[in-house]
Parts: C-alpha cells; structure tokens; sequence
C-alpha cells in the first residue's frame, strides 16, 4: 500500500491536498482509494421523503453516478465526526439535524470507509457546497435502486436498506442497575441515579456493537430508555437518555414501556435481573452484569 497526494491542479483538489487525509491510497493491486485515513460518507433518512444523495461531477471517482455525501477522514478524526464533517461540507447537513442509529464499515485492511446511517430529526434542505455535486436529492428508499449508482455504494445499499427499519431500544431497570453493586447507594439513591445515567449517556454516545444487540453491522446507536422509581426519580436530566418516572411500581411502568416499544416495532431489549419482571417483557433481556460490563470497558 502506497500514498499518493493529489497532483496540483487535479479537478479534485485543485491547490493540491487541504489536509494530510486528502491523499490516494494504493493498494497492492493497484486500486485507487481516497482518503490517506480512510473515508466517510452520511446516508440520512428521512421517513418522508426517503434518503439523501448525492450526484457526482463527471471528473470525480465514477462519475455521473449517486452515491453519498462523504469523503476523506482527516487524521485521528472518528468515522461519525468525518462523516458528519463531510456531509455538511458538502450538503450543507445542519449540525443537530440528525441522530445516527448505525456505523458499517467496510474495512480492507490498509483502507476503509464508514457508512454512518442516521435518522433526520430536524428536517432540512440539501444546498451544493462544494463543486463536487452536480445535484443534490431526496430519493425514496423505493426508488434508489432506479438510479446509476457508484458501485461501491450500490454494494453497501443491499446491506443497509433492510437495516432502515430497525430501530434497537435498551429499556433500563435503574432500580436493579444501581442495587447490583454494595457501594452505598441507598444512601443517597437519587445521586447513584445521576452516575448511572451519566454513563449511560457517555456509553449510549460511543455506540454498542452490533454483536451486544444480536445487530449485523459495526456499531449501533440505540435510544436508552432509563425507568426512575422512589426517592431515585429526584436525579437530573442527562442528555442523550430518555428518563421515564414510574408512577407507581417501577416493575410495572418497565413492562409498559417495553410492551409499547415491541408494539411500535422496536427492537427492544431490557436489562434487569429480576426474574419476574423478566417473564412479563417482551424482546431480549440481559442481566445486569451484561451492562456493567459493557459500562467498564
């Protein structure tokens, strides 16, 4: 595997590379691949108006095809920031406007690029910001396998339109969280409350791995849903979690929450250790150990 920057005056970075990931790969075949530190591309997904791609100008990689807004990672960049990055570099995406729900990757080794799937949250309308698109679209998931598309993105649809309608939601007995660990908790239950959903937010935002969930794929990001009871439901609001203050018994407003997630399509998982809350849930349930260790990896 070799390097090759951009010559000056190429169509693609015209003043030579802006940034030391703006550079060929070559593989031991021969194969050209951009970007020095691997590439990344947003397919964003709007359930009404389908997803966003891009047109590509004639002098770029495949030409005249539709692919994904995307493009080199700059170094020590993650996957999800490049492609974030690139997709408002080239799309104009408002920062904010999306909420990823999953990263594939298709790694060789020497190369790789990452498909951050993520849904639209606050709609918006694309805008060419770079002279890298000829057009920018919203096509409905029906109608993308109408149109040329690069190659390489045609191979990763296959994988991922059927993914588009999974949407995994961890469901949180915190009660049986914060009591599986002796370390004074009853004490101060609302501030072990507050710890849990920290972590939660800070683990929920790295992503679980597609494996945890019984999930194709690298990386996921699933909503957390977190069920406070008693003197517990005092702890502040962490973002990134969903916070549920049980009225009543924390078992039953647990159950309810998993039953209404199950029902809207959801696949859902609940974490405790209580056996008898574990009969009434439907979809998967882990033990509280399962989360802790993911928590303190």
């Amino acid at each position: 595997m070799t390097i090759q920057p951009p010559a000056p005056g190429e169509s693609r970075r015209p003043e030579g590379p802006r940034d030391p990931g703006d550079a060929w790969v070559v593989a031991p075949t021969g194969e050209r691949y951009w970007g020095r530190f691997g590439a990344a591309g947003l397919l964003a997904h709007d359930p009404q108006r389908g997803v966003l791609l891009q047109h590509r100008v004639s002098w770029s990689h495949f030409g005249g095809t539709w692919a994904l807004p995307g493009g080199a990672r700059h170094e020590g960049e993650s996957a999800v920031d490049g492609a974030m990055r690139e997709s408002l570099e080239e799309a104009g995406v408002p920062l904010g406007s999306v909420q990823p729900r999953l990263l594939s990757v298709f790694d060789l080794g020497y190369w790789s690029y990452a498909t951050l799937v993520a849904d639209v949250v606050a709609p918006f309308e694309p805008v060419i910001s770079d002279p890298e698109s000829v057009e920018l679209s919203w096509v409905p998931v029906d109608e993308v396998d109408d149109y040329p598309l690069h190659p390489a993105f045609a191979a990763s649809w296959e994988q991922l339109r059927p993914l588009l309608d999974v949407r995994p939601v961890i469901v949180v007995d915190a009660a049986n969280v914060v009591g599986s660990v002796p370390d004074g908790w009853w004490r101060d239950r609302a501030g072990a409350a507050e710890r849990l959903l920290t972590r939660l937010s800070d683990w929920a935002a790295a992503g679980v791995a597609g494996t945890e969930l019984g999930l194709p794929e690298r990386t996921w990001y699933p909503e957390v849903v977190v069920v406070l009871e008693g003197q517990a439901v005092s702890a502040p609001a962490v973002g990134g979690v969903t916070v549920v203050t049980a009225p009543g018994e924390g078992d039953d407003e647990i159950a309810a929450q998993a039953v209404r997630f199950a029902a809207s399509g959801a696949q859902v998982t609940v974490v405790t250790s209580d056996r008898g809350l574990a009969a009434r849930v439907p979809g998967t349930v882990r033990g509280t150990r399962w989360l802790r260790d993911l928590l303190d990896a």
